[in-house]
């Protein structure tokens, strides 16, 4: 019988560090079911501590030598405010978190300032390396020593090859914002480990490789890309399909043993888990995941409810978060007759994204599923002109949309609404529609997020229309475009600033807004408040 090959699975800077990555956790979930010996590494987490613990007088911080007022304040007290953000506190009053969030932040914009990087507790850019040119992230990797996550990764990584020297590795690569840093530590593995397989996935990735025509550009690096769900591929890699397979693979067990669950920024353990693949509604227009035609996947409702229930007993969740693109009316029925339960709770508190349909306006049901813990929805209201909805395929209503919103906060429901300005069907007179609509709900909406709409590439919507380089490189996921009615991004942000959020009933709610953890801190404040 051949020997299963281990494997050391990381998730590298940068995303917000308030909450463990579950795609990671769901990977291991189903490689040490099948067997395989399986190690974690939030390289994010770990790093994102470590920049902000690195004492004035090393080299890291060496713009705070001369440093400003607010710069000295911010790192003296770094260690009360990282302490603050999680307490219950913090989150009871919007001022006092805003004041630790933004000193946290300040730390870690400082520090690094010293590498060419502009670094937040939710993004990471480089001024001299894009995320979406290859040659750039081929340069990352070469002088991974000058990433400033370096002394950290070097170490952490030396610690677990020294342990055991694992014969996989693997990057979870979501976002642009970890591109960078992802290559850098890439480049330092093969460099240290030359003997390993580099795997590469995550939703970054599996965007990449659904460019018309994309050809590994990472060959001699990275040995494999892998689109879209990365158990069974991992599995078989490892030699454990016999043992595991995709029944195995497909249960969507997650593992949060390997992870540093009291040390991330939040004032109770968060355990992300997603009860499907891609979404059910599947006609968005614009919609990525449907031009990368990515199948709606659904775990079984009872057994996704069972096993919630089962991990946020063994983790002491403090607050589930449901990452599907949006749960399913199937699934919220499953929830309210099974709701999650940690030890000495009646109920776990959860949150996640749902579309606006009739349901959530039934009075009943939206009652029904405060009693099973529910906090927040995130909801997609987009626009307040039905004719921009009907383009854009959302199948809702209007009527639908005001009537949700007034049911969830008549049950104690608070919601995260999200609107988008400057798709291809809006004009000014469509916007001011939108900024109508959201005025006269305000005391419904308790937070919100304003979007300028970007043009993914390689929709099918996008031959329509006429484009040039939104950012140059070839990997690049969207398309600047000439907007039909004149609607352009420049107006579009003019409007936003002047007319929106100097609105005062809007600006009040946009005062409520977690800087940079948005809706993943925000059921927090809610919880603290209750």
């Amino acid at each position: 019988m051949t020997e299963k090959k281990s494997i050391l699975l990381v998730y590298p800077p940068l995303a917000k560090p308030c909450e463990p990555p579950a795609g990671i956790a769901r990977l291991a979930g189903a490689l040490k079911s099948g067997g395989v010996d399986c190690r974690v590494y939030d390289a994010n987490l770990k790093g994102i501590l470590y920049l902000l613990r690195q004492p004035a007088g090393e080299a890291i911080h060496a713009p705070l030598h001369q440093p400003d007022t607010w710069s000295k304040r911010a790192l003296k007290n770094i260690e009360q405010n990282l302490r603050s953000l999680t307490s219950w506190d913090t989150y009871a009053s919007i001022d006092r978190y805003k004041r630790a969030v933004m000193d946290v932040n300040r730390v870690l914009h400082v520090a690094g300032q010293h590498f060419g990087a502009a670094i937040s507790l939710s993004n990471y850019t480089h001024s001299a390396l894009s995320p979406v040119r290859s040659t750039d992230l081929h340069q990352a990797a070469e002088n991974f020593d000058q990433n400033p996550f370096f002394p950290d990764f070097q170490k952490q990584f030396t610690r677990y090859f020294d342990a055991k020297a694992p014969e996989i590795i693997g990057f979870s690569v979501n976002f642009m914002s970890q591109a960078v840093c992802a290559f850098a530590m890439a480049g330092f593995v093969r460099t240290r480990l030359p003997g390993a397989r580099i795997v590469f996935g995550g939703g970054l990735v599996t965007s990449w490789m659904h460019i018309p025509g994309f050809q590994n550009p990472f060959t001699g690096l990275v040995d494999d890309l892998v689109s879209g769900p990365g158990e069974d591929f991992l599995l078989k890699a490892c030699g454990a399909e016999n043992s595991a397979g995709p029944a195995r693979s497909a249960d969507g067990i997650c593992d949060f043993a390997g992870f540093d669950m009291d040390n991330y920024l939040a004032p109770a353990r968060v355990i992300p888990f997603s009860t499907s693949r891609g979404c059910y509604w599947q006609k968005c227009a614009f919609c990525p995941e449907k031009s990368e035609h990515s199948r709606y996947q659904p775990l079984d409702v009872g057994h996704a409810a069972e096993t919630v229930k089962t991990m946020a007993r063994d983790a002491g969740a403090g607050l589930i978060h449901f990452t599907d693109n949006a749960l399913s009316p199937k699934f919220l029925r499953c929830l309210i007759s099974q709701p999650p339960q940690s030890p000495g709770a009646p109920r776990t508190p959860w949150y996640g994204f749902a579309r606006i349909t009739p349901h959530l306006a039934d009075q009943a049901f939206a009652k029904a599923l405060k009693r099973s813990g529910c906090v927040m929805l995130k909801l997609g209201v987009e626009s307040g002109d039905q004719d921009v909805l009907d383009s854009l395929e959302k199948g809702v209503n209007l009527q639908t949309v005001s009537a949700t919103l007034k049911t969830l906060k008549k049950a104690g429901i608070a919601t995260y609404a999200y609107l988008l300005f400057g798709t291809p069907a809006e004009d000014a007179a469509c916007a001011e529609k939108t900024l109508e609509f959201t005025k006269q709900h305000a005391p419904f909406i308790d937070f919100l997020n304003l979007a300028v709409f970007n043009l993914p590439a390689y929709s099918p919507e996008a031959d329509g229309l006429d484009t040039t380089d939104f950012y140059a490189g070839d990997l690049s996921l969207y398309r600047e475009f000439f907007h039909p009615k004149a609607w352009h991004r420049d107006r579009v942000r003019r409007f936003l600033a002047k007319s929106v959020k100097k609105d005062p009933a809007i600006k009040a709610i946009l005062n409520r807004d977690p800087p940079f953890f948005t809706s993943n801190h925000a059921p927090f404040m809610v919880m603290a408040k209750s």
